[in-house]
């Protein structure tokens, strides 16, 4: 007997060393945390880059951002202004409930509500129609080519647990707005949630229901959001950790002299960018009262001069940046080589702000991200500096992304100065000058326009450009729209961040453009 059960207890043993020698734990690690798990509350790259881990769309894009089927399993144009989509069926969500026809129509329209920062997903989007069970319609107000090429980041929700979880409306992050869907998540993808504890840990596991095949080899994912620069990097070089981005550029050469660890480093299409109030008769953080500096056109372009972009990008990217001429990566626009970028000139912008009136200058706030965007704080404090030499004081206030965010997207932007980043998530000019370019209005059109930057000609091509399928006519469009608002210095782009990743060399991935990071490409060796 004793023999029987010591056998037995070998053969337990045996089981559990195999069973330890298996489990594939990854940890990693960002400077901050996704604002919220509800996948309709911000328009954000690393918040939706991780909710792409749990939720699914109908498309999604592959590691080389071609759009590809997802949830739905395939789609045809049956008239120009309807789109059929034939849904995957078989597909459930983490809870077990059947994905279906309904959730598609019911994420669409929680989409759409008053709260959402997803309103792109319904661009032109009259209704949508359920055919049958797995099949649904979208009716569109005009033909729209690039449709689908919005969508990758456009979630779908089930519409049984959202609702009996009082969660069948989007939260808001600008108003601090919370419900079930703000802390829990229940999605098709490849990932479950098992634990959010918001800006300390989130633990995933495998959904071993996944209808696709399984890229990766892990049993559980932790992720912890690390502000601090140095601590990041000591706990990738120290092991504690198996990926982590952004490595600070100064730490680049650190990272890769380190015995086991290497960086990733390669281009990004995020573009880097000031914006100005233009709105206000009056600016709410300055010094000139009874109107609006920036709504002089000399004023703008005195910015642009007074920023030298070359020295940012030597001393504080380390050359790990390109500047820009465009609010588009030159990458998504073929005649992005007809535009250049204004030299440096700080005596030319001291004369361009006295000829509007400010010879000895003025005084001005400024919003900051300071754990979002590629040494975003030290950016604005080089941009604080320079403008100081052309005799404009700027009062920096750099925040962590959730307060930043909260305060410059609140309605009527509460900012007259500010840093921002954007990707276009369609890879498409039209993004662009929809959505940073538009002047805002209530259909969605400005949504991410801090600026109140509007120009009837800009709106009037963006529209033609939506629907146009000649490429050349629809390029010349594109090229007017961008002539206007460099002349006019809409905005101030500063340059085309790179990405920088960092991780152990015994990890496999796969490192997107976009800079959304997608666990499921995730291999530990």
């Amino acid at each position: 007997m004793k023999k029987i059960v010591a056998t037995l207890m070998l053969i337990t043993l045996i089981g559990l060393v195999f069973s330890t020698a298996q489990a594939k734990t990854f940890r990693w690690a960002f400077q901050g945390d996704a604002q919220s798990l509800d996948p309709h509350s911000l328009n954000e790259t690393f918040t939706l880059g991780l909710l792409g881990n749990v939720y699914e769309g109908l498309v999604r894009r592959d590691a080389d951002l071609k759009i590809i089927p997802a949830l739905a399993a395939e789609w045809q144009v049956v008239e120009p202004t309807r789109w059929r989509f034939k849904l995957r069926q078989g597909v459930t969500f983490h809870n077990g409930n059947k994905f279906n026809a309904d959730d598609v129509l019911f994420s669409y329209g929680r989409a759409k509500m008053e709260g959402s920062d997803l309103t792109k997903c319904m661009a032109t989007v009259k209704e949508v129609l359920k055919v049958d069970e797995y099949t649904v319609d979208f009716v569109t107000t005009t033909a729209n080519p690039i449709l689908t090429a919005e969508w990758s980041s456009c979630y779908i929700m089930d519409k049984e647990w959202s609702e009996s979880n009082g969660a069948g409306s989007p939260t808001s992050v600008t108003e601090g707005k919370e419900n079930h869907a703000t802390r829990h998540a229940n999605g098709t993808g490849p990932f479950v949630v098992v634990s959010r504890e918001t800006d300390v840990k989130t633990v995933l596991k495998p959904n071993k229901h996944w209808w696709d095949t399984a890229q990766h080899n892990l049993t559980e994912v932790i992720f912890t959001p690390i502000g601090s620069d140095a601590t990041r990097v000591a706990a990738l070089l120290s092991g504690e950790i198996d990926m982590m981005y952004p490595v600070p550029v100064q730490d680049i050469q650190r990272v890769n002299s380190n015995e086991g660890t290497s960086a990733m480093l390669g281009p990004e299409l995020r573009t880097i960018f000031l914006g100005m109030d233009q709105a206000r008769d009056e600016l709410l953080y300055s010094n000139v009262k009874g109107k609006n500096p920036f709504k002089d056109v000399r004023v703008r372009e005195a910015f642009m001069l007074g920023i030298n972009i070359e020295a940012i990008k030597k001393k504080v990217m380390r050359n790990l940046s390109a500047p820009a001429a465009l609010m588009i990566s030159p990458s998504l626009f073929t005649h992005s080589g007809q535009f250049s970028r204004p030299a440096y000139n700080p005596d030319r912008a001291k004369e361009l702000l006295a000829d509007a009136g400010y010879p000895e200058g003025f005084e001005v706030g400024m919003d900051c991200p300071n754990n979002r965007y590629v040494n975003d704080e030290k950016i604005c404090q080089a941009v604080v500096a320079m403008l100081a030499k052309v005799g404009v004081k700027v009062n920096l206030l750099a925040q962590p992304k959730a307060q930043y965010f909260a305060k410059v997207l609140r309605p009527k932007w509460d900012t007259s100065f500010y840093l921002l980043g954007w990707t276009p998530g369609s890879f498409d000019s039209w993004n662009v000058l929809y959505n940073i370019l538009g002047g805002p209005s209530e259909d969605g059109r400005g949504k991410f326009n801090l600026t109140g930057y509007s120009n009837a000609r800009v709106d009037e091509l963006t529209d033609k450009i939506l629907v146009t399928t000649d490429a050349a006519k629809r390029d010349e469009m594109i090229r007017e729209a961008y002539q206007i608002t460099v002349d006019e210095h809409a905005y101030l782009p500063l340059h085309q961040q790179g990405l920088a990743w960092s991780k152990k060399d015994s990890v496999s991935l796969k490192q997107r453009a976009d800079n959304q990071f997608m666990i499921y490409h995730v291999n530990l060796n």
